[in-house]
């Protein structure tokens, strides 16, 4: 696969695999240090904006005269956010406010040009998942799946509890590949 003239501000594995799916080989991966914190009655749309904006600058203050690609994606329930949970305990709570319930996916992609423009897309998805049993939270919960992620993994197990997406399942795994493609073939990186 060709490498691409651009740096991915991200570690996630998801990520990377999303935009090999497209083609995209980014030339360098360079996590972005930044804190995550929500600010105070912060929503959960200009939340995820703003981490994806964040670490897209985080990086180019690192690698100048670099295109540099960012994302954030969270899952939200009304106006809270889920970030990564912390322990078993914090993940059991999430799974059963899921349960049963429609929440959003909302994922925004940012990229800054060599030149320091900034290009920006967001985009949300609902999901519906089925009511989970004790049993199938726990059975979940056991298998680890959900450390390190946001919420759950929907290209995982819990795949098998939602019944229904819409908007982009590839927004939901962590990079929405359409969104990306255009801002990076619109920097004329293809």
């Amino acid at each position: 696969m060709e490498i691409k003239d651009f740096i991915l501000a991200s570690g996630s594995p998801q990520r990377i695999a999303l935009l090999r799916q497209i083609a995209y080989e980014p030339k360098a991966i360079q996590p972005a240090d930044i804190d995550e914190e929500c600010l105070p009655h912060e929503m959960p749309l200009p939340y995820v904006r703003r981490m994806a904006l964040e670490k897209a600058k985080a990086v180019a203050k690192l690698k100048e005269n670099e295109n540099i690609l960012a994302c954030d994606t969270v899952v939200c329930v009304g106006s809270r956010i889920f970030h990564k949970a912390k322990d078993i305990e914090e993940q059991r709570k999430y799974m059963q406010l899921l349960s049963g319930r429609a929440h959003r996916v909302i994922s925004s992609v940012c990229l800054i040009n060599k030149n320091g423009k900034v290009s920006q897309r967001t985009v949300s998805t609902k999901i519906v998942m089925k009511r989970m049993s004790k049993e199938e939270i726990e059975d979940y919960l056991q298998s680890g799946e959900w450390q390190g992620v946001c919420g759950y993994k929907i290209e995982g197990l819990l795949g098998g509890y939602v019944t229904k997406i819409v908007g982009s399942y590839s927004g939901v795994v962590g990079l929405p590949l359409s969104e990306t493609m255009n801002l990076l073939k619109g920097e004329g990186i293809k």
